[in-house]
């Protein structure tokens, strides 16, 4: 038996070169991104934006709490008892020196007010009548018709009861007065404070009512360190800010106590304020300024960080091109929108400010002032 031949694919001229072609453009397309690679490792000069390191004046500086305080302030007490029966302001209200604010019962003053003015009446008749004695008197004395005894007792009498009346008058005065403590009354033009107390409450002169600030002239109350005692003095600089850090005013310290507070081991500073941003026993920051130091400066957006170290990025020239190397700085306080650099750069250092997240150690740059 004659074996079986394998069947055989004739393969054209034409298939040849289409096999031949394939492989060829594989060849050069896995070869491409070989090439852009070598490209890319040579680096292209990345434009960057730069600024020149220069000393610029950095305050050195203390941050503590203070309290805000105003210079007029008052804390309203009732001079007398008894059971509030209006109350005509709210918290928060602005109001006149003298405005009533509050009423308190008086039913039992005025009753106490009337029956003395009843009194006084009363006194008044008897020294009107022997106003009118005293002179009938003396005309019968002068043409002998009574004797001087008679004169004598007229006299008595109208003394005894013009000093009735008088002193009528006196307690009448007084007990009016009282009447007026019944109205509590705004001592100053102000803002009112908190009110604690509600209609019908039973007050007393231990009780506070309210209190009436004025919304000027006010002062921070800043306790310093003792240890920074010998540092402190009037006219240091002092910015006072807001709990989000925003300032509020340029101060200056115009008062120290003499004395150092044994409760907190400080000693109280106050600085005058003139601002209308602040209210009474406002929480504030105070940054005392000790002194003013010329200190480089570079922006925030110039700062990267790599494992809590802080660099910055500084043009340098090698084998005559330029290339960003890293540098590490010490940071001090943010002035503004720049940070104070303590220690890692000089005068006149490039500073690269733009592009930082794209740039590595050693990348060759294009800078841009």
């Amino acid at each position: 038996m004659t074996p079986k031949r394998r069947a055989r694919w004739p393969i054209s001229r034409t298939g040849s070169t289409l096999i031949l072609f394939a492989v060829t453009f594989v060849a050069v397309g896995c070869h491409k991104p070989a090439t852009d690679a070598a490209a890319a490792g040579q680096g292209q000069a990345m434009p960057v934006q730069t600024i020149t390191v220069t000393a610029s004046p950095v305050p050195q500086s203390d941050q503590y709490v203070a309290t805000i305080k105003s210079r007029r302030s008052a804390t309203l007490t009732p001079q007398v008892d008894g059971n509030l029966t209006k109350i005509l302001v709210r918290s928060g209200d602005r109001v006149k020196a003298g405005q009533v604010l509050m009423v308190i019962d008086p039913v039992k003053q005025q009753a106490t007010l009337d029956a003395q003015t009843a009194t006084e009446n009363q006194k008044l008749a008897v020294y009107q009548y022997n106003q009118v004695q005293v002179e009938r008197q003396r005309k019968l004395f002068n043409v002998g018709v009574t004797s001087r005894d008679a004169l004598d007792q007229a006299e008595q009498a109208y003394r005894n009861s013009k000093a009735d009346y008088e002193s009528a008058v006196a307690s009448r005065k007084t007990q009016g007065s009282q009447l007026g403590y019944y109205q509590i009354r705004a001592p100053l033009d102000g803002l009112v404070g908190d009110i604690p107390v509600h209609v019908g409450d039973y007050v007393s002169p231990t009780v506070p009512l309210t209190t009436v600030d004025e919304s000027r002239d006010f002062e921070a109350y800043i306790y310093i360190p003792s240890e920074r005692a010998s540092q402190v003095k009037r006219g240091l600089p002092v910015d006072i800010l807001d709990n989000s850090g925003k300032l509020i005013e340029h101060a200056h310290i115009d008062f120290i106590s003499p004395q150092v507070d044994n409760g907190l081991q400080g000693i109280l500073a106050k600085a005058m304020l003139h601002s209308g941003d602040v209210r009474n026993a406002q929480l504030v920051k105070a940054s005392v300024i000790w002194s003013t130091v010329a200190t480089a400066t570079v922006p925030v957006l110039a700062i990267s960080r790599l494992g809590g170290q802080a660099f910055v990025y500084v043009v340098q020239h090698e084998a005559g091109k330029a290339v960003a190397r890293q540098r590490p700085v010490q940071l001090g306080d943010t002035v503004g929108n720049d940070y104070a650099v303590l220690s890692g750069l000089h005068e006149g250092d490039q500073v690269i400010v733009s592009g930082t997240q794209l740039l590595v150690d050693g990348a060759p740059v294009q800078p841009m002032v």
